[in-house]
């Protein structure tokens, strides 16, 4: 199989995607932040110094899927129409997962746009806590599913 961000040379490039119609594409990303049961206790009680945590972290994987091109050098500029997260608490593990779903109408997926969110939300959790707890781990960053495109479906 050949990479398709090398040309025959092997030297970068971006896809020419302009030959490529447009469908409905979709992407879900989720990941997962586990931090100490103090931090864990202060989002919920809404005691952070900085501000709501998992609002801003909601507001910042927005921001982080709509500057995807500009952190992943191969990647197109695209025009969502749609990201929207949510976030599950899970008192049990202290910890929250984050998941985040960029939609659009167009010639490439979305699938970045999903993970660049996840992983921008969970580390604004991360910077907001950071003052309380220096151990908190960032994980399980992942491609829940996908729709649209030649590759049609997947799930995990």
């Amino acid at each position: 199989m050949q990479l398709t961000h090398l040309d025959e040379k092997e030297r970068p490039k971006m896809v020419d995607v302009s030959n490529k119609p447009q469908t409905q594409r979709t992407a879900v990303a989720s990941g997962i932040i586990t931090v100490s049961k103090e931090a864990f206790e202060m989002v919920g009680q809404q005691k952070s110094k900085k501000g709501p945590v998992l609002q801003t972290a909601i507001i910042a994987a927005i921001m982080g899927a709509k500057k995807t091109s500009e952190l992943i050098p191969m990647c197109h500029p695209l025009a969502l129409s749609c990201v929207s997260c949510e976030v599950e608490e899970r008192a049990s593990e202290n910890s929250f997962k984050l998941i985040v779903t960029a939609k659009l109408n167009g010639q490439t997926g979305v699938e970045m746009e999903a993970l660049s969110g996840v992983s921008i939300g969970l580390l604004t959790i991360y910077d907001m806590l950071k003052a309380v707890d220096k151990s908190m781990v960032i994980s399980q960053i992942c491609l829940e599913k996908k729709s649209g495109g030649k590759s049609g479906e997947y799930i995990r």
